[in-house]
């Protein structure tokens, strides 16, 4: 059999880690993986395949139309593939993923799941029932939450690397954030020594530098609100003595960030010491106390001025996330949120601009964004053009008036 790995858009590295799953059991090792960029290798491949063909898809939510439109081209044109759904779209909305077209979708997390899937096509067995699994008119057992060591963090073997996923799931359930919905809120930590051999594996494969996944990079290593910097160093230390002469690790920067309270000069003494980043991505999302509340954000403003101006004494250039287009934003929120941004502006950071976009699996899945206001927006632009502002929110804004939009016409039943 063969496992078509559709690697587009916001699946790629999901995709990398599942299929790399099915190298860690003897049912599955052997298994035949083609990567598939776009619908017109997808349909060679399925062409191509020697036995079974399982078509594997992991997508965002704003990436879902895409996906149901790329399968119904597929299905005209490559008939005969059992076409799969997972990640945090399919987790987030499994019926209505169903009803776009795919045969199984898996929600939760998805390594084990997957592997339980392959293994059955692959003994002649009826995949439907298994772990995770959602199809028309039945769902199976909830998928497993295994320990993140169990499984690669990238796909080794064909030479597919992402950024390492250190930590998995976040205790703080930011009202707008779908990571603590899917993978609940408490921490999993993936090991130094799995972390270690990753990057072994990596450098000898030719990458020269490292980036991690984590919902809050100095959680890392911590089971609840407090900060581990002694994990920290034990990670970044061992990361840094596999790197080769020249190589460079980034923490606390894209793609993940650091909360505000969890910033200080003993952190960013650390990260300067043993990583490269000239700049923090740090967690601030709005100016208004009354909307950080709302959205259980669990620090306040202070946090936020206080973490950018100890990441100016330390050297690096604060990036602070806003996200604007809060659900009930109201006209004092928008005048507190970029007064803020102004005064961090001006004392060093670059703010990192968001539309608020209502997502699947999230408490304000069916909020409706405000309308960022054309104050708002010049301010923004104000700040783009001194290069004091970078981000796609305009187009997430878009995105977010399509959300709401598909919600409205394709609501999601709930099992």
């Amino acid at each position: 059999m063969q496992v078509v790995a559709h690697a587009v858009r916001s699946g790629i590295a999901a995709l990398n880690v599942v299929t790399a799953a099915l190298d860690t059991d003897p049912r599955t090792r052997d298994v035949d993986v083609v990567f598939a960029r776009g619908p017109g290798e997808v349909a060679r491949a399925i062409g191509a395949a020697s036995g079974p063909a399982v078509v594997a898809w992991s997508f965002y939510s704003p990436d879902a139309p895409r996906a149901a439109a790329d399968l119904a081209w597929l299905r005209r044109h490559a008939p005969g593939a059992l076409h799969v759904a997972g990640g945090v779209h399919a987790t987030a909305e499994p019926a209505a993923t169903v009803r776009d077209g795919f045969d199984v979708v898996i929600a939760g997390e998805g390594e084990a799941a997957f592997v339980e899937l392959v293994a059955a096509v692959r003994a002649g067995r009826d995949p439907r029932g298994g772990p995770g699994t959602h199809w028309p008119g039945g769902a199976g057992p909830a998928a497993p939450r295994r320990p993140l060591d169990d499984f690669p963090a990238c796909n080794l073997r064909h030479g597919r690397w992402n950024p390492l996923e250190i930590t998995r799931g976040c205790i703080y359930a930011c009202s707008f954030c779908q990571t603590p919905f899917m993978f609940k809120a408490r921490f999993r930590h993936r090991s130094v020594d799995s972390v270690r051999a990753h990057v072994r594996a990596m450098v000898a494969g030719g990458l020269r530098y490292v980036r991690y996944v984590s919902p809050t990079s100095l959680s890392y290593g911590s089971p609840d609100a407090s900060v581990d910097l002694a994990a920290v160093e034990d990670l970044l230390a061992a990361v840094r003595g596999e790197l080769p002469a020249g190589g460079k690790q980034y923490f606390g920067t894209f793609p993940s960030e650091v909360r505000p309270e969890h910033v200080s000069p003993e952190a960013l003494a650390l990260i300067k010491r043993l990583a490269d980043n000239t700049s923090l991505v740090i967690g601030g999302q709005t100016g208004s106390p009354r909307l950080l509340a709302a959205t259980h954000r669990g620090h306040d403003v202070a946090a936020i001025e206080r973490a950018v101006a100890i990441t100016v004494e330390a050297g690096l250039r604060p990036d602070v996330d806003f996200l604007f287009g809060l659900p009930g934003e109201t006209d004092d929120d928008r005048a507190l949120t970029v007064a803020l941004a102004d005064r961090l502006v001006a004392r060093g950071a670059r703010i990192h601009s968001h539309a608020f976009m209502p997502l699947p699996g999230t408490p304000l899945a069916g909020a409706r964004p405000t309308a960022i206001a054309d104050d708002v927006a010049a301010a923004i632009a104000r700040l783009e053009s001194r290069g004091a502002a970078y981000g796609q929110w305009r187009q997430q804004a878009q995105i977010a008036g399509e959300l709401v939009e598909l919600r409205r016409t394709r609501p999601a039943r709930r099992r």
